[in-house]
């Protein structure tokens, strides 16, 4: 009879890791929260103009990526393009679906909000630029190699 994979207990080192994970990812978000407040910002918005600001994306996928309902997603572009930093354009390979992407002026708000970040600046700047890259290294790998969908 096979037995389910990974079944025994995480040990003591990995607890402690994802418990630290967890606190970075609590401070990261409370930063981020203050970030997107300082420019009168959600943070959905702040996070869906830094999406944007990658990329141009259909309406579909935002959600997908902001693991939210499309209405939401509406929601959010409608109040972004009312202050002029976001808009929505038809597809250049279907103009039945509607992209949305960054103005300038958005791509800017969603610059500083990147520079805005304590974490950023205190944190992660103590590290050595050799910590950063083994640790975003090991990020990577934790993030591409395993899936938990």
């Amino acid at each position: 009879m096979a037995t389910a994979p990974n079944t025994r207990r995480p040990d003591a080192l990995t607890l402690e890791v994802v418990e630290l994970i967890g606190d970075v990812v609590a401070r990261f978000h409370e930063d981020y929260e203050a970030a997107a407040a300082e420019h009168a910002l959600t943070g959905a918005q702040a996070r869906l103009l830094s999406l944007l600001s990658l990329e141009p994306l259909p309406m579909r996928k935002l959600a997908q990526k902001l693991k939210c309902e499309p209405s939401n997603v509406t929601g959010i572009m409608d109040r972004l393009e009312a202050r002029g930093l976001v808009e929505r354009r038809p597809a250049p390979s279907d103009r039945r679906v509607k992209l949305a992407a960054a103005t300038q002026k958005g791509r800017q708000v969603a610059q500083e909000l990147r520079e805005g970040l304590r974490f950023a600046r205190e944190p992660l700047a103590a590290l050595s630029e050799e910590e950063r890259l083994a640790l975003r290294d090991l990020l990577r790998r934790m993030v591409n190699e395993h899936s938990w969908n």
